[in-house]
């Protein structure tokens, strides 16, 4: 009779539902996530790093290196100038609406800015913050 007691008590116990805590998000996040479609027109980071830029008379000035973000929003791009194979190249940070990002007949991205390498080494210098 003990047994019995026992045996009965014990699938009482495994036969309890688990108590699960319920999902509770943290931070300044939304609560709800919202989706986005996005056509093949846009630019995408991974395109943009990497693309050479050239000025008006079709030299090439430089090469977008990094992009800097604020508020959501790109904020400036960081373009590598000057040097050669990565010697001597230095960083200058520029407002995205001097560089214009297009596609090409070809269907390539392509940048252009109307300035020289000389206007881009004289600029301010761009260092990472530490």
């Amino acid at each position: 009779m003990k047994k019995l007691a026992l045996i009965t008590a014990s699938l009482a116990l495994l036969a309890t539902p688990v108590l699960a805590q319920s999902a509770v998000t943290t931070g300044a996040a939304p609560a709800e996530a919202k989706f986005s479609t996005v056509s093949k027109e846009e630019m995408f980071s991974s395109k943009l790093k990497g693309l050479n830029i050239t000025n008006q008379k079709d030299e090439t000035i430089g090469e977008i290196s990094d992009l800097a973000i604020k508020n959501n929003q790109v904020d400036a791009l960081i373009l590598s100038v000057g040097g050669f194979l990565g010697m001597g190249e230095r960083y200058v940070a520029v407002s995205p609406a001097s560089v214009k990002v297009s596609l090409n007949k070809d269907n390539k991205w392509v940048a252009t800015m109307n300035t020289t390498k000389d206007a881009l080494k004289a600029a301010p210098e761009f260092k990472y913050p530490k």
